[in-house]
């Protein structure tokens, strides 16, 4: 048809004005991820969850003064592993990036964590020595999904507890409209089954061990009631290379929870501290609402992503043990 503008997929690595490094702790089932914009990135947050640990996420309230962030850092640990920021701090500083006082140049890091305590060793969480080589591992280009970053010891389905729980990561998913991009990076660590974006299938989740299957979440809502599951937490940013003020990236934002909604059920619980960040680069120009539909479908398919690419660990089966 003529006249028609073709979406295609694009990976993080093709966003000029933006990086993502990680670095994990394996063996403990821990990581994490951030996301640099050395040259400051106009930002917006919301966060839907009833759990959150976050970082600096009243600052990006369009009301208040700074209007550029440099970095958002994802992480495990739960609330420990907010100190993995202050090594992306450091790092930024030492490369003189940040936000110029005269006296000091501050970077401005928001982040998120999510809680992977269930898994390898509790003791061991994310800090500012991660965070740092977070940040240089960010120069090698290098990106890679599933049981990596801050979705080293995500897992899924934990309604009924953590013993039907099943394994899932980080992923990632790209879009490129006519010069506008939008990418979703998302470590999924929810309480709720995920199910594809497209088609509804459940992908992964509260596993039953006897049948090799996975329960629906509409089964066993009287027995979630009584259980109230705690240790979980998705938590993502959206990048776009749109033009977008911090009201709107706050509005991106929400609307992304769009993705969250389609891709995980239940999403949003109590026991869940769901957070999107947005990052908008400043370059072309764009209707908010059009890059908030490019959004939701990033982010759900960046969900879908993190548990196809999971691998089997820490006594969990991924999707990929399903077949």
């Amino acid at each position: 048809m003529q006249g028609v503008i073709i979406m295609k997929e694009i990976t993080i690595q093709e966003m000029k004005h933006a990086c993502v490094g990680q670095a994990e702790d394996e063996r403990a089932g821990t990581g994490c991820t951030v996301i640099i914009c050395k040259e400051g990135a106009v930002a917006g947050v919301d966060v839907r969850g009833g759990g959150p640990a976050t970082r600096e996420t009243d600052l990006l309230n369009p009301i208040n003064m700074v209007q550029k962030i440099h970095a958002v850092c994802l992480s495990g640990g739960s609330a420990y592993g907010l100190d993995a920021a202050s090594g992306v701090m450091q790092y930024l500083e030492e490369h003189g990036i940040g936000f110029d006082m005269q006296v000091a140049r501050i970077p401005i890091v928001c982040g998120a964590s999510l809680f992977d305590l269930s898994v390898g060793d509790p003791n061991v969480r994310p800090d500012k020595a991660m965070g740092y080589q977070a940040c240089v591992n960010s120069e090698s280009g290098c990106f890679e999904e599933g049981n990596h970053g801050a979705g080293t010891g995500a897992s899924v389905g934990k309604m009924l507890g953590f013993d039907h729980a099943m394994k899932s990561g980080i992923g990632t998913y790209g879009l490129e409209m006519d010069g506008v991009q939008v990418v979703a990076i998302v470590a999924v660590n929810a309480c709720g089954n995920v199910v594809d974006f497209d088609t509804n299938e459940v992908l992964a989740g509260m596993l039953d061990k006897d049948t090799n299957t996975i329960i629906k979440a509409e089964d066993v809502l009287e027995q979630f009631r009584k259980a109230q599951p705690l240790g979980n937490t998705t938590i993502g940013c959206i990048i776009t290379n749109a033009k977008l003020t911090k009201a709107q990236c706050t509005k991106v934002a929400g609307i992304s929870h769009n993705g969250y909604a389609r891709s995980i059920h239940p999403v949003h619980t109590m026991s869940d501290g769901d957070t999107i960040f947005v990052l908008s680069t400043q370059e072309v120009d764009c209707d908010p609402d059009i890059i908030g539909v490019m959004a939701t479908n990033a982010m759900g398919k960046a969900i879908n992503r993190a548990v196809y690419k999971a691998k089997g660990a820490y006594g969990l089966k991924a999707h990929c043990d399903l077949k």
